[in-house]
């Protein structure tokens, strides 16, 4: 007796022979964090993604937890020259100078937000109430890549020095972490977040 596989949305589905990317769609994306080590892993890789595609960086998430101390932000707000060499040589991760040093700086950023607020997870939720924008979206072609939501976060953070941050980013980054939910309805993940 065959099982039909679960309905996913379309950009998972074009890639089901990709396991890790798969597991990402179904156990990650659209889930609510509280946790500031992963809002800042999420905000490095989003701005990482920059020109590239969102598979090209997940398949290179652990090396980058490798290159990167595991996102640990105070290591990486103290990181001199030749830990920058180190990175700029390590063909695990995205090579690109600005990139790189936007993540040291943002480290630094991402560290004054949680001494003004307390924590990342207190200043992020506080820009949507501190509940989760559930979305009804039927087809990938529905949802945005941008909205005012992104658009103000996104004016903050550079305002606070941060780079790429702009608010297509910042819009897949609020998806990733859950802040916005954008399942299409026909995806089986959408009935589990809905009311969470």
């Amino acid at each position: 007796m065959s099982t039909s596989a679960p309905t996913r949305c379309k950009w998972a589905e074009t890639h089901l022979d990709k396991p890790f990317y798969v597991d990402y769609h179904d156990q990650e994306w659209g889930v609510p964090v509280h946790d500031d080590r992963h809002f800042f892993e999420m905000l490095i890789l989003e701005g990482a993604q920059a020109g590239l595609s969102w598979l090209t960086i997940l398949a290179r998430r652990e090396t980058y937890r490798a290159a990167y101390d595991n996102f640990d932000v105070q290591k990486i707000a103290n990181y001199d020259d030749a830990k920058q060499q180190i990175l700029l040589a390590d063909p695990g991760i995205i090579r690109n100078r600005a990139k790189v040093t936007a993540s040291i700086t943002n480290a630094k950023v991402f560290i004054a937000i949680q001494k003004e607020f307390g924590s990342f997870d207190a200043y992020v939720w506080s820009f949507i109430g501190g509940k989760p924008i559930v979305n009804h979206h039927k087809s990938m072609s529905d949802v945005p890549v941008s909205t005012e939501l992104s658009d103000a976060l996104s004016k903050d953070l550079k305002k606070r020095g941060m780079k790429f941050v702009g608010t297509t980013i910042i819009y897949s980054f609020l998806q990733a972490t859950g802040l916005v939910m954008d399942h299409t309805t026909d995806c089986h993940c959408y009935s589990g977040l809905v009311g969470k």
